[in-house]
Parts: C-alpha cells; structure tokens; sequence
C-alpha cells in the first residue's frame, strides 16, 4: 500500500518550493500525493500554483481581509485538523517559514502524524526579523521529524540545536529545482511590456518589496531612495509588481505612481516573474525566495532587510545585505548601476543553494523513513 504523503501550502513561496517535490512524490509507485492549501495567500497562491499544472486535493480557502496572525493561526489549526481526520495521512510536509507552515505542523503533531520540514535551519537568530517568520520556523523544527536542509549552514543551524542527525537531510533548495524547470520555457512570457521599449543602454531593475518589518517608514524611506537613484540616473527603469496588501499598496503608490521611470504593476504570476528576473539588470528585493532564485540566473541582488537567514548567497557575493536606511538603498542601487567590477563580480557569483536534485533527495528521504528500498538513480550527497 502507497504511503500518502499530504502537503499544507498557503502562500506563492510554498507553492513554487513544494510543486516539484509534489511532482517527484506523484512519479514514485510506492507514494500517493495530496495537496492541501489554506490559501493563507488567495490570488497569489493561485497564480503560482498554475504553472505547475497542480489543482490542490483540499482547499479551506482561510483567507480573510485584514485578519490578524492569531486569527488565522486559529482557523488554519482547525482547519488543517479537520482534514488530517478524513485524509489521515502516514506524513505531512509544510515548507519554509509562514504561519501555515506552523500552523499545520501543530495540528499534524497533535494527531501524531510525522512532519517533513523542507528548508528546514534557516535562522536570522532574531525573532523580530522576519517576524514572525522566525519564530514560526524555529517552532516547526521543535515538532518536525524530518528536517530537509537546503544548505550546509542550514545543517550545521539544526545540529547544534541538538536535532538528531540521522534526521536531517542535506538535499539544496527546492527552489533551483523549481526555476530549472521553468526558466527556459517556450511558453515564458516576454520581458515586462515598459522594458520591451528600452534603449540598450538602459539599466532595468527589477523591485519586489512585502516585508511586515519594512512597513511604514522603512518602506517609505526606500521608496523615496529608488525615486531619487531614478530621478539622478535616467536610464535606470524600475518595475515593481506591488503586493496586495494595502499597508504596501497605500505607501508606493503615493511616493512611487507618478514617476515616468518606475512603473508599478499588479503581481505577477511565477512564469512573468522569471521572465522579469532573466530580463532585469539587478533586483531590488525583501523577499526570501529571490534571493535564492537570482544567483542562479546571475542576477545580482540588493536585499532591503537588516537581517537575512540566507547569509550563503551574501558570502558567494550574489548578494549585497543593504538594509532599509534611504541612503544605504540609493548608494546601493546607484553603486550597482555605475560600478562595473562590483556589478560583474556580484553577477559571476556561483550559487550556494544546489543542484536542482533536492526534490529528488526528500522522496529518498522519505522512502527511507518508511523503510521502503532505494529507488534506482538517486542523486549523489551533497558536499559539505
């Protein structure tokens, strides 16, 4: 009998991250899927979801506007426990670090299912940043039985945390497996349409800016910083799909709308995302899964955030930690755009996150720990 592997997702990163390791459980005889979404996120987890060709088993469609984390915390729980009733699944696997995640994983534990952690160990070692992502993930490795991680720091983060080590398994992101699969596409869209009109020697970048810590002032301030580094440097174009969530949306479109240079959209779906990532200059980002996705095209990355649990890409020099000071951001973006060797030696970094097998290694992993035997052409350990 098939051991049915579930997986809880609420959020675009979960559903980029998890849909090729949901793809590599559906290819194995000996495991049955099942997808289960609170759609923590509605539209946005939809949009990535889509291009993967993935329709969720389960949808508890939770997302409420304006709820507060507790809310949502509490329906998820509820939620999540009502369908691990019916589906009783033999392991359940949440990705990363959102309240689903914690959520879900509290409920399976509750139920004395095991959980299946993937990118499991990231650590900022500040509970404040991301909040509350920090905690939710250092939480979920408390209840977690298997422990995925996507770097050799991420390992080294749950070892010393006194995690058994025949628990955690090496295996990359699941990221790269997941833009590997996407990027060269014959059905990737063009390049945003405002870039599709500019010179060559135009500096396109591209912006994505969500974070809880950055609203308010710190969100201002960089705001402000981009329109100044557009206003000193005309052929620096922004695009910047705005996310919904009406403390982001509120504060760009007043400091950002009316500038002829910086072109604010909707969200863009995955496959319109990769394709800005391939078409930009560099990134300007808060986001924890770009600064996993842009090395990999060789795409240099400013990071908008005072902390960042992903320390590997800054130490291969993909990545420059800037914070969210106005000044700090526009010296950055206008350093990337004027300085050549800063630019080329940021955009030949190599990335430190895989080799686009992870996926592969979790259903190892997982066939191990029901003790099922090896499959044929498993992908090699990674070094560490």
């Amino acid at each position: 009998m098939a051991v049915t592997v579930l997986f809880a997702l609420g959020t675009r990163p979960e559903a980029i991250k998890l849909a090729p390791v949901v793809r590599a459980v559906e290819a194995d005889p000996d495991l049955r899927s099942r997808v289960l979404v609170t759609a923590q996120h509605r539209e946005l987890l939809d949009q990535a979801l889509a291009p993967f060709g993935i329709v969720p088993d389960v949808d508890l469609d939770l997302m409420r506007p304006e709820h507060t984390l507790a809310e949502f915390t509490i329906r998820a729980i509820e939620g999540v426990d009502r369908v691990l009733a019916v589906e009783q699944p033999d392991i359940m696997l949440v990705q990363g670090d959102t309240t689903t995640v914690f959520a879900a994983s509290l409920a399976a534990f509750y139920r004395g299912i095991p959980v299946g952690h993937v990118e499991a160990g990231l650590r900022s070692f500040d509970l404040a940043n991301p909040f509350p992502e920090e905690a939710n993930r250092r939480l979920t490795t408390q209840i977690a039985a298997l422990h995925f991680a996507p770097t050799c720091r991420a390992r080294q983060n749950l070892l010393q945390e006194q995690v058994p080590p025949e628990r955690v398994v090496l295996t990359g992101n699941t990221v790269v497996d997941a833009l590997q699969s996407v990027a060269w596409r014959s059905d990737l869209p063009p390049p945003p349409e405002p870039w599709r009109r500019l010179p060559p020697e135009a500096c396109p970048v591209f912006v994505t800016l969500h974070r809880r810590e950055s609203w308010g002032e710190p969100l201002a301030g960089i705001c402000r910083a981009l329109r100044r580094a557009a206003d000193t440097l005309p052929r620096l174009h922004f695009v910047y799909p705005v996310h919904p969530q009406p403390r982001v949306r509120d504060t760009v479109e007043a400091l950002l709308r009316a500038h002829p240079r910086i072109t604010l959209l909707d969200p863009l779906n995955y496959l319109e995302s990769v394709a800005a990532m391939k078409a930009c200059s560099f990134i300007v980002t808060d986001s924890g899964g770009i600064q996993e996705e842009a090395p990999v095209l060789g795409k240099p990355v400013l990071v908008l955030r005072r902390v960042t649990e992903r320390p590997e890409a800054v130490e291969a020099g993909a990545s420059w930690l800037v914070g969210t000071s106005e000044d700090d951001v526009y010296d950055a973006v206008m350093t990337l755009a004027t300085d050549p060797l800063r630019y080329a030696q940021m955009a030949h970094a190599v990335s430190p996150f895989g080799d686009g097998r992870a996926s592969e290694r979790i259903v190892a992993a997982i066939r191990g720990f029901f003790g099922l035997p090896d499959s044929a052409g498993q992908p090699p350990p990674l070094p560490c």
